[in-house]
């Protein structure tokens, strides 16, 4: 891919410190080799993250992943467990953990403005006693995402503050953002599944077949 519409591009770690200035001494010395107390804890009041992933071609990955608070299991203070909860079976962050082992994450918590990043290794287990930990509404996960903290640190409110994601919000018109299942019908372009077909799969989807 070509990005010549661009007069300005940064092309060295100079030109981009020149910018953007150095981090300062805080934020290089928030950053921790594993979880502290305030992290755990902040886990653990998590139900919503988004996991980074990459391949061993270089494609990139952010799936979101979301339960109860807590679905996030902390084993210790470098390892954590991330249930696979029914999906659409695509499994690109998974595919991508098999073939690069390397896995970003960033925790939200409502109505908090900061997230937590967490960085470090993963690999996909489905050990017996882990599965049935990780169960929720009486069904196990059939896999997990096991993570090695490597580094971690608290992200500053700004990007919440600015979006105001945490404010109360109208839904948007939906003569100018289409709905799910009208966006899916136009991507996949199958006449046997028009936007009404769609819908109802959605709906049977969220309604039946979360876990």
């Amino acid at each position: 891919m070509s990005f010549s519409q661009f007069t300005k591009p940064i092309r060295s770690l100079d030109e981009l410190s020149s910018l953007i200035g150095i981090p300062s001494d805080v934020s290089l010395r928030k950053e921790l080799t594993s979880l502290d107390g305030h992290m755990r804890s902040f886990i653990e009041h998590s139900p919503f993250l988004i996991i980074s992933t990459h391949s061993s071609d270089g494609r990139c990955d952010a799936s979101p992943r979301g339960d109860s608070p807590g679905f996030v299991h902390v084993v210790d203070d470098n390892t954590l467990l991330i249930p696979d909860r029914i999906g659409n079976r695509r499994a690109d962050s998974y595919r991508n953990i098999v073939e690069t082992g390397r896995i970003g994450l960033l925790f939200l918590v409502p109505a908090i403005g900061e997230t937590l990043r967490v960085n470090g290794r993963a690999t996909i287990i489905c050990d017996e006693h882990w599965m049935t930990l990780l169960s929720a509404h009486g069904k196990r996960p059939q896999a997990a995402v096991a993570v090695n903290v490597e580094e971690c640190y608290l992200q500053c409110a700004k990007a919440i503050i600015r979006s105001k994601l945490w404010e109360p919000h109208e839904r948007p018109d939906q003569q100018r953002l289409a709905c799910a299942a009208e966006m899916f019908s136009d991507h996949v372009k199958l006449p046997e599944f028009d936007c009404a077909k769609l819908q109802t799969l959605l709906d049977d989807a969220y309604q039946n077949r979360l876990y």
